[in-house]
């Protein structure tokens, strides 16, 4: 389902969802109110809501739609503004699935990027809600193409490695993406005031947004949060968030201090600021001393570094499918025979916590 007060993004959306042979749009609305009464009507996998309309606004229609339909995907389209990043970080608290950047009306004919983005995550989400055989409600959303298949987790590899080594962790970098903000906000919460080493995160998300989501994780930690800067040294108690935009990696300065370097390479799966030059880096400057984390998202963006972490001694783990949103980066890394452990998002923190204790790495 559609929710836009324009015609204009209505039709163009509508026009890219229905070229493609895996997608049906099956209802369309102008405001809140009236997509409440489309989802009475229609079984809808997922839903696109724009956040600023008339009469019942996307952030009022949100919790509604979900009290109606529980397992209802939703994608809010969000403006590139201070404002509108604030408004997204609060509807993906408040149970949006997911966010994506939306372009002018005028430039929106012209949007690769937003297209093949928002093109991803529908279908992306849409296999993820997909109703169970026993569910007896038809499903609008077509056959999808099969997905690789993942060989089973043995319990060895699932419980991942124990090196017992006596090594003292230093700092741990996550990866994070559909569905990251609610996580990373558990996890940081989780740790509290027992970790003071630095933390360094790579959530893929636009200029400005970034800055909102270091604002919404400083509200349940201790630690400092913040954009990290280009130059700056890390710092324990510390938590680094990549600005939307440019990637974030870590480089040892002439001292030899972790210095944070920000930079606007080429984007990396689609990404940047992308998970893998972070972990990679932190790989380099920290080795087996650095923890790596990597949380629901789609694609297998943080794959390559946590193999390179795990390749230098580093501790690896994983969400699992059960709580992710979608387990596209934490399953390309199981996929990939990275030895990392699996865990359900409320047990990363604890887990995390047990490695911090010399010698149960």
């Amino acid at each position: 389902m559609i929710v836009d007060d324009s015609a204009v993004v209505r039709g163009m959306v509508s026009r890219w969802l229905d070229a493609r042979a895996d997608i049906v749009v099956v209802a369309m609305a102008v405001d809140g109110v009236q997509a409440l009464k489309k989802l009475e009507e229609h079984e809808i996998d997922v839903c696109v809501l724009d956040i600023e309309m008339p009469n019942m606004s996307g952030l009022e229609a949100l919790p509604k739609l979900l009290a109606l339909r529980p397992r209802l995907k939703i994608i809010m389209a969000s403006t590139l503004s201070e404002r509108g990043a604030e408004i997204t970080l609060r509807a993906l608290s408040l149970g949006a699935t997911d966010f994506i950047p939306k372009p002018s009306t005028s430039r929106i004919g012209g949007a690769e990027a937003y297209q093949r983005d928002l093109i991803e995550k529908i279908v992306q989400l849409g296999r993820r809600s997909a109703p169970a055989i026993d569910r007896p409600i038809k499903s609008y959303l077509k056959p999808p193409t099969a997905l690789p298949s993942v060989a089973p987790v043995s319990p060895a590899a699932r419980s991942g490695p124990r090196p017992g080594r006596k090594v003292r962790l230093d700092a741990l970098v996550i990866a994070a993406s559909t569905g990251g903000p609610p996580a990373l906000r558990e996890v940081i919460s989780g740790l509290g005031s027992h970790w003071r080493g630095p933390i360094l995160i790579a959530q893929h998300m636009p200029q400005g947004f970034t800055r909102a989501l270091a604002q919404m994780i400083g509200r349940v930690t201790p630690m400092s949060v913040k954009e990290g800067e280009h130059g700056e040294k890390v710092t324990d108690g510390v938590i680094y968030i990549a600005p939307g935009g440019l990637h974030m990696i870590v480089e040892r300065g002439r001292d030899g201090t972790p210095t944070i370097q920000l930079n606007q390479g080429p984007e990396v799966h689609w990404c940047r600021p992308a998970a893998d030059p972070l972990f990679i880096s932190a790989a380099e400057v920290w080795g087996g001393a650095a923890a790596g984390m990597v949380l629901t998202g789609m694609g297998h963006d943080g794959r390559d570094g946590a193999r390179a972490l795990a390749d230098c001694g580093a501790p690896v783990m994983v969400q699992d499918e059960a709580s992710s949103v979608v387990w596209g980066m934490p399953g390309s890394v199981i996929q990939a025979g990275v030895p990392a452990e699996i865990h359900p998002l409320s047990a990363l923190a604890p887990q995390f916590l047990q490695w911090t204790r010399v010698g149960t790495a």
